[in-house]
């Protein structure tokens, strides 16, 4: 499955690539011979004492390298010699990742992303890390998830060898291990529950002193991710990144991969590879401004927007004289629902979106001998527009996908006196709608209430009708109040529904 780039959703502030998400990946038909039989966790020795510490990033790993503590001295990266002492210089240069990919490029790839930026200074190596993470992202009736991490890891002298030398053997092993990760596929009777697909690994030409890279596909029951993976060397630096990108629809059910899709093969190893030749390049650069010299590991700061993000347009949405003809044209049928109703109605104009509420109310309503009812019938009316003014269907069916999705996420369940019925779609009503019974036993007010969304075109209407009955002086909160049934309040929503798209229906 695919989207073009050349038709976002017009109120989307933030232009994606044209990405390729896939359901299935190619698997390779005949993989070559394996190596030696090892288990696939542990990589290749990379110097006496190595080890690999392996580091959650995201649904998908990210290594970093560590090794056995050690007595070597820090000094000169390029060569043992020019250490000249135990002492690193007093000025020591500090190697910002977050400033090594270019601000467009990082933007294009994570809208709005949060940056977190980490250093250490371990034993055999000075590491910097860079993270550039948003998972929700609001694209139509998806919400997209985006990733990058970027590390960079200085390699130190360690006896006879150079940081040079150290960060060489580093990438060759890792190359090693990617390769074995191909040839080496799961064996099915390990999870059936289970697939894992690793591609061959890529080569990329002509950035740094070497660079490859690798895309990794996972499914089980509940995850269902891609990302692609690679590795370049600059001198003794070596440069990790993992790009990590999926969408999913809005009204898909929570914690499951419901309609998932993540970012293909061919895709994610092209973003991996633009990732490491811009990051190539800035290590060249830091390089030269730096010979011979130790990078320095700042204190970590907390996590941090790369921009100020722009407000959300808000107003305050304010009391009208009277009912908008919309509304008006609805009072008889709503008086009849709503027995000695007293209307309201309320106007919001925020930028892409015109919102009208009505609404009956009666605290009041006969309820028989020493009983009374607690009615309401509440309407809004959202019309969304793009910038140009026109009607605005796409964004219509963003906020429709939102609002089922959050209703799907507490449907046929109770939370703190708050009960959720089943979630039922309803045919021959506008575009798309949905109706969903609740009770809330909760706040001030215990009612029972149904709750209708409808789209239609631009327009988005959510109708809503509640109540409760109880004696003439009881509390509302009491518990002898009782609830609108279910039947009786579907019943009304759907009334209310339906007497506005009628009422939307004529002129005026």
């Amino acid at each position: 499955m695919s989207w073009s780039q050349d038709d976002p959703p017009p109120t989307n502030p933030y232009r994606a690539p044209d990405w390729q998400f896939q359901q299935v990946p190619t698997m390779p038909s005949s993989p070559p011979p394996p190596p030696p039989k090892r288990r696939s966790w542990v990589l290749p020795t990379v110097a006496a004492g190595a080890a690999v510490v392996l580091i959650a990033g995201g649904a998908g790993a990210f290594l970093l390298y560590g090794r056995a503590a050690s007595k070597a001295t820090p000094g000169d990266s390029a060569s043992p010699a020019a250490s000249g002492s135990a002492t690193p210089p007093s000025a020591a240069p500090v190697l910002d990742v977050c400033t090594m990919l270019p601000a467009a490029q990082t933007e294009r790839l994570v809208p709005a992303a949060t940056v977190d930026k980490r250093s250490r200074d371990a034993d055999f190596a000075v590491y910097s890390s860079c993270d550039w993470t948003n998972r929700r992202i609001s694209y139509g009736e998806f919400w997209r998830s985006r990733e990058i991490k970027v590390s960079i890891a200085q390699h130190k002298p360690n006896g006879p060898k150079t940081g040079r030398a150290q960060a060489q053997q580093s990438h060759e092993s890792e190359r090693g291990f990617f390769t074995y990760k191909a040839n080496n596929k799961k064996q099915a009777d390990d999870d059936p529950g289970e697939k894992d697909y690793y591609s061959p690994v890529k080569e990329y030409a002509g950035v740094g002193d070497g660079a490859f890279g690798q895309y990794t596909w996972r499914r089980d029951k509940l995850l269902w991710y891609s990302f692609g993976e690679g590795r370049a060397r600059v001198d003794d630096l070596i440069i990790e990144v993992h790009y990590e990108a999926s969408q999913q629809r809005k009204d898909a059910k929570i914690l499951s991969s419901e309609s998932t899709q993540s970012v293909s093969e061919e895709n994610a190893l092209r973003e991996v590879g633009l990732l490491l030749t811009d990051l190539a390049k800035s290590a060249a650069e830091w390089k030269r401004a730096h010979p011979g010299r130790l990078a320095k590991a700042e204190p970590s700061a907390p996590p941090s927007a790369t921009r100020t993000p722009t407000p959300t347009p808000t107003s305050t949405p304010t009391v009208v004289a009277q009912l908008p003809p919309a509304c008006k044209r609805m009072s008889p049928a709503m008086t009849k629902l709503v027995p000695g109703a007293t209307e309201r109605a309320r106007a919001n104009d925020v930028a892409g979106m015109k919102e009208t509420e009505c609404r009956w109310l009666s605290l009041n309503a006969p309820g028989g001998e020493g009983r009374r009812r607690i009615r309401s019938a509440l309407l809004t009316i959202q019309v969304f527009s793009n910038r140009a003014g026109a009607g605005d269907p796409t964004a219509a069916l963003s906020r429709f996908s939102s609002k089922i999705g959050s209703a799907r996420a507490t449907e046929s369940s109770a939370f703190g006196g708050v009960t959720w019925g089943k979630i039922e779609k309803l045919k021959g009503l506008g575009d798309d709608a949905y109706i969903q019974y609740w009770v809330d036993k909760k706040n001030t007010v215990f009612n029972g209430s149904a709750d209708v969304v409808v789209r239609l075109g631009p327009t988005l209407v959510h109708a809503s009708f509640a109540g409760s009955d109880l004696g003439a002086d009881e509390p509302t909160n009491s518990p002898k109040v009782k609830v609108l049934g279910e039947k009786e309040a579907r019943a009304g929503a759907m009334t209310v529904a339906k007497e506005i798209l009628a009422s939307l229906a004529q002129s005026g």
